[in-house]
Formats: structure tokens, C-alpha cells, sequence
């Protein structure tokens, strides 16, 4: 049997995206990712993509993880975006120190992990770590997962400063929370921890990872601020449902052109040809995004990837709707492909790493800032 870590990258994607297609429909009905859709994106090597060598981890680019999340995402949006939480929950985890890093990876770099970036729970310091208690919302992947990496504590008057806590699969539950309208397989559900012990050595200050201040790798793709990467995490898979609901669109129209009597207007050709343009586009702009953080311009960039991720997010939601509203009633049953992939662009783009208004607002700061330092 081949070696999928032998093959080239797309390749190895396009493996997941058949496994993946095969169980989509089901998926989305049941709310859950098949356990052969998740043996598959495992053997291609998404959890061990941002894993350091030194664990037998790939040390991955951006620019390879986003270029195949895109082809996974046109067959299964949820099996993209769970590959692409896996592979950067674990980038997460290279903040915290070599002690931990040979706990969580010492055996296999192949660790599931997800990830709680919103501070949350309580958190008591004790003698050599610290006690955790509390209620992690929306962590995709899991009810797969064998690690949890999560913010705490939640934030108030006199709270602590939140960190990163690194939390073993028996130290939690899973309350089984999610049953959205779109991204249904993706098990964004509730992580619960009561009063667990985690170890000095299992945490790191939140803003050191927010900051993209990697104090134990020197690699860059270990040392990116937050704002430069996060929105390509959430945009890279929507890119992929976007081009699976134009296959599905061409071919929509391809079949009504063929039929007797025709059946396609202009505004089909039109929404086409705009559609295949705005995915093109798309593609170019998280392209240069995944560029710039594999050469190391995560820093300068951060504010303008986060801009164009989110400027995606609401063009890609805007053009996945003209597709859907244009196609007719018979695509709008639930197995049809075209509503299922119009179902998770819709509540993907929703995520707060995708919201213009936020990023625009930062931008606009940079932008105004450096202007009046030139002045």
C-alpha cells in the first residue's frame, strides 16, 4: 500500500476529498464527520503539518495546507475545515515547551488537536500549575480530538491574564452543543473540564501565541501573529466549497443547454462567469496571504491578510448566494450539493476571523497611524 506522506500534496488531498465526498451527504445529516473521513485527513498528514521535524512532523508552509484545504473544502466543506483546525490547534501548541511538546507528539506527531481561542472557565494557580474548570463553546473536530489546547480564564475585574492551557483528552468531556444550519459535520462542540490540574509546563500566556512570540521554535510559520493567520485558517476551506458550488453550477447549466428546448437565461451565464472570476480572485488574494506568511512577512502583513480574509469571506458568501438563487428549485433540496456547500459558506463566513467590520476597523487604524507618522 502507498505511503500517503510519499506522495505530493495534492495528490494526498485529492485522496481525502474522494473519501470525503463519499460521506458528505451523510455527514451533514448526522452532524458528524465519518471515522473514515477523519482516518483519511490524518494519513494525509494535516495534524502533523505544522508539527516540528524533531517529532516526525512535516514543518509544513501555509501556502500547501491552504492549497489543499481549498480541494478537500469542494467536496466537504467540514472535512476541510476540521483538517485546517487540526493542522493549526497543533501550530498553537509548538508555543509550549519541549517537556510538553515530547508529551503530546514523544510517540506519534499524528495528534488531533482543537483549539478554544476565546478566554473562558476559572483558573485557581496551585503549586506547580494550575487548577481548570469551566466550558469551552464551538471547538470544531472535537469529539476526535486527543488534545485541547484552551484559553482561560474568563475575563473580568481582577482576572488573570489568560493563557494557553494544554489539556489531555481524559481530562475532558464533550457535550455534544452543535446543530447548526451550515458546517453541520464539523463537531464544533462544548469542551468541559472540572477542576482539572494542568502543570506549569502545559501552559503559556495567551498573548505570547496571539502575539506570534514563539519562545521554544525559531521557525517561521511557529511565529506568526494571530491576526496575519487566522482569517486564511477559516478562508481556505470556504475558497474550496465556493469552487465545488461552481463545478456544480457549470454543470447545472452545462445539462439545461443540452436539453431540449434550452433552459438557461443569460443571467446563468452571467452569475457563472462572475462566480469563476470571484474564485479566481479569491484564490490569488489567499495565495498572496499564505505567501507572505511562509516568507517570514507575517509582522508587516498581519493587518492586511487579516483585511483581505475577511474581505473574502463576505465576497465568497455574496457570490455563493447569486449561485444558489440563480440555480432554480430543484437544486434547493437537502442532498443536492449546491445547498449543502451554500449551507456552510453561509455559517462559515460567519466566524468571527471572517467579520469585515472588525478587520476593516484595524486596518483603518494601521492605515491612519502610519500615515500620521509620515506626516
Amino acid at each position: 500500500m502507498t505511503d500517503p506522506l510519499t506522495e505530493d500534496l495534492m495528490s494526498r488531498a485529492a485522496r481525502v476529498a474522494e473519501t470525503a465526498h463519499r460521506y458528505a451527504e451523510e455527514a451533514d445529516r448526522t452532524g458528524a464527520l465519518d471515522p473514515e473521513t477523519v482516518k483519511a485527513l490524518t494519513a494525509a498528514g494535516y495534524p502533523r503539518h505544522f508539527v516540528p521535524v524533531r517529532w516526525g512532523g512535516t514543518d509544513g508552509t501555509f501556502t500547501e495546507l491552504a492549497e489543499a484545504m481549498a480541494l478537500i473544502g469542494k467536496t466537504c466543506a467540514s472535512t476541510a475545515w476540521c483538517s485546517s483546525m487540526f493542522a493549526y490547534s497543533a501550530r498553537f501548541a509548538t508555543h509550549l515547551s519541549l517537556r510538553a511538546q515530547k508529551e503530546f507528539w514523544g510517540e506519534s506527531p499524528n495528534v488531533l488537536w482543537v483549539s478554544g481561542l476565546v478566554p473562558s472557565g476559572a483558573t485557581e494557580p496551585v503549586d506547580d500549575g494550575f487548577r481548570l474548570d469551566g466550558r469551552w463553546s464551538y471547538v470544531s473536530g472535537a469529539t476526535f480530538s486527543d488534545w485541547a489546547i484552551l484559553a482561560g480564564p474568563r475575563q473580568g475585574p481582577g482576572a488573570q491574564p489568560p493563557r494557553f492551557f494544554a489539556v489531555p483528552r481524559a481530562d475532558y468531556t464533550v457535550e455534544e452543543t452543535w446543530d447548526n444550519v451550515g458546517m453541520r459535520a464539523t463537531g464544533s462542540h462544548t469542551v468541559v473540564l472540572r477542576d482539572v490540574f494542568v502543570p506549569e509546563h502545559r501552559t503559556v500566556l495567551l498573548a505570547e501565541v496571539v502575539a506570534g512570540i514563539n519562545k521554544v521554535s525559531h521557525s517561521p510559520q511557529h511565529n506568526v501573529p494571530l491576526m496575519a493567520v487566522g482569517g486564511l485558517t477559516c478562508v481556505a476551506p470556504v475558497i474550496g466549497a465556493v469552487g465545488g458550488m461552481v463545478d456544480a453550477y457549470a454543470a447545472l447549466v452545462a445539462a439545461r443547454r443540452s436539453a431540449p428546448g434550452g433552459g438557461v437565461t443569460p443571467v446563468n451565464d452571467l452569475v457563472l462567469a462572475r462566480a469563476a472570476a470571484d474564485l479566481d480572485s479569491a484564490a490569488l488574494l489567499a495565495g498572496r496571504a499564505a505567501a507572505l506568511l511562509d516568507a517570514g512577512e507575517a509582522r508587516r502583513f498581519a493587518v492586511r491578510n487579516a483585511r483581505d480574509a475577511a474581505y473574502l469571506g463576505r465576497l465568497l458568501a455574496d457570490t455563493a448566494h447569486e449561485l444558489i438563487r440563480t440555480a432554480g428549485t430543484s437544486v434547493q433540496g437537502a442532498a443536492h450539493p449546491l445547498q449543502r456547500l451554500w449551507r456552510d459558506i453561509t455559517a462559515a463566513t460567519s466566524h468571527a476571523a471572517l467579520r469585515f467590520d472588525r478587520a476593516a476597523t484595524a486596518y483603518a487604524d494601521t492605515l491612519l497611524a502610519s500615515e500620521r507618522a509620515g506626516e
